[in-house]
C-alpha cells in the first residue's frame, strides 16, 4: 500500500468491484491494465495540478488514459468484426497519446513514476497491437 492506496496491480485488483472483475472483458488483460493505469493517473494528476503549466497536461492525460478503457468497453460491447477492430485501433491511439502526455509532464512527475507509467502503457500497446492483428487475421480466414 502507498498512502493508503494499492501500490501494485495485484493489490489494486483485489479492490476492484466484483461486477467489473467477473465480466468476461476482464480476461482481456489490456482492460484491467487500462483501469489500473487510470487509477494511477488519477493520483499522478496531483503532481501536475501543483503547477499552472501542468494543468493542461493533467486534463489531457486523464482524458486520454480514461479513453483507453472506455474504448475497450465500447468495442467489446459491439461484438467482434469491423466495429470491434475499429475501436481497438482508436484505443491504441489513445494509449499512444497517453504515453506522450506522460512524457510531456515528466518535468513535474517523479522520474520513477513516469518510467512505470510508460512501461505500463507500453504493455497495453503491445496487447492491443496483438489483438488488432488477431482481428485482421480472423477476418482474412
Amino acid at each position: 500500500m502507498i498512502n493508503g492506496k494499492p501500490g501494485s496491480f495485484v493489490e489494486w485488483e483485489e479492490t476492484v468491484n466484483p461486477a467489473i472483475r467477473n465480466d468476461p472483458l476482464w480476461k482481456f488483460m489490456a482492460y484491467p491494465k487500462a483501469l489500473f493505469v487510470y487509477e494511477l493517473t488519477w493520483a499522478d494528476c496531483e503532481y501536475l495540478l501543483k503547477d499552472e503549466r501542468g494543468k493542461t497536461v493533467a486534463r489531457q492525460l486523464i482524458r486520454s488514459v480514461g479513453s483507453i478503457g472506455a474504448n475497450i468497453e465500447e468495442g467489446f460491447g459491439r461484438g467482434f468484426g469491423k466495429s470491434y477492430a475499429y475501436h481497438m485501433r482508436i484505443t491504441l491511439g489513445e494509449a499512444r497519446e497517453s504515453r506522450g502526455w506522460y512524457w510531456r509532464g515528466h518535468n513535474l512527475i517523479p522520474e520513477n513514476v513516469v518510467d512505470h507509467r510508460l512501461q505500463l502503457l507500453g504493455e497495453i500497446i503491445a496487447l492491443l497491437t496483438t489483438n488488432i492483428k488477431k482481428q485482421k487475421d480472423y477476418k482474412e480466414k
